[in-house]
């Protein structure tokens, strides 16, 4: 892959423009439903991101046959605008979080390492191909992540729909985390690419077993929920029910 021939300072506006665009689709958000809480907005605008992640990561791939070559290469000016895109956003929803009071140390870990990993390669404008690999495994069950939050808001909560939602969203994460991701990691660690980026590939796929624990937890909690449900009455008790 040629180098990108992409200045620091155009990267440099890609990702302050998208800190304008994500804070600004937020206020929006925010002005076009007041009744919304302040999760409900910010959730929709990571939705929002994660399509668009996902798009340009596939946009981004030359050639099908192999969407993970070449390895420790220079990155593509598409994989830099990808990555660029991704940065703004992890900003964006870092300072979003902090000023909701939403400062939770799993949170926190996993905003430093997407911002220090995505930075260093957009700094050294290599790993392209392994970055916007993982941008797609990472993006790719947040659409499912945000609609099972914004569900509640609404107030779907222990429905067929809103347990639909959580097992497509387990099985999502899970194939693409603990399935691909480890795969990813381990050709990151072993192509000849900088320490900072082996570094971040490790902690990130360590953030995504610790979470894929916690889905594990999640979803076995909802599955026996579910079986605990009474039974509907049937059509006989029901009419007796009315009549008393």
């Amino acid at each position: 892959m040629e180098e990108s021939g992409v200045s620091g300072g155009t990267v440099a506006s890609w990702v302050a423009s998208g800190v304008v665009l994500w804070s600004t689709a937020f206020v929006l958000l925010r002005a076009l439903f007041p009744k919304r809480s302040y999760d409900f907005c910010n959730r929709a605008v990571s939705a929002m991101h994660a399509v668009t992640a996902v798009c340009l990561a596939c946009l981004s791939v030359d050639d099908w046959s192999c969407p993970v070559c070449p390895l420790a290469a220079a990155s593509s000016p598409k994989q830099m605008k990808a990555l660029a895109v991704t940065l703004s956003y992890m900003v964006y929803d870092a300072a979003c979080c902090h000023l909701n009071g939403d400062v939770r140390l799993d949170n926190t870990v996993h905003h430093l390492v997407s911002i220090v990993g995505i930075g260093a390669g957009l700094a050294y404008q290599r790993c392209g191909t392994e970055m916007v690999a993982s941008q797609f495994i990472t993006e790719i069950s947040s659409p499912l992540l945000h609609l099972r939050e914004i569900l509640k808001e609404f107030g779907v909560r222990d429905t067929d729909l809103n347990l639909l939602v959580d097992v497509l969203f387990a099985l999502t994460f899970s194939v693409a985390r603990m399935g691909f991701g480890p795969y990813l990691t381990y050709a990151t660690v072993t192509a000849d690419n900088p320490i900072l980026i082996k570094a971040m590939a490790t902690g990130l796929q360590l953030v995504s077993a610790y979470w894929f624990l916690r889905i594990l937890s999640m979803v076995r909690y909802k599955l026996g929920k579910n079986k605990k449900k009474p039974p509907p009455p049937s059509a006989a008790a029901a009419g007796k029910l009315a009549t008393d």
